[in-house]
């Protein structure tokens, strides 16, 4: 395609596709954060230990 001489159907074609992909890429991320606590639980992990390590007695 040229650029500039495209129809209105495949503009709305088009739309409707970056639509659908932006939703994938959303809920891609969200099951990634889903999927992800393990991570964040041992980096809480290790922050509460550091915190431990300079507590003053």
């Amino acid at each position: 395609m040229e650029g500039t001489d495209w129809s209105p159907e495949e503009i709305r074609e088009r739309l409707r596709r970056r639509a659908a992909f932006l939703r994938d890429l959303a809920e891609a991320r969200e099951l990634r954060r889903r999927v992800a606590p393990r991570r964040s639980k041992r980096a809480q992990i290790h922050a509460t230990l550091r915190r431990r390590t300079y507590r003053a007695e």
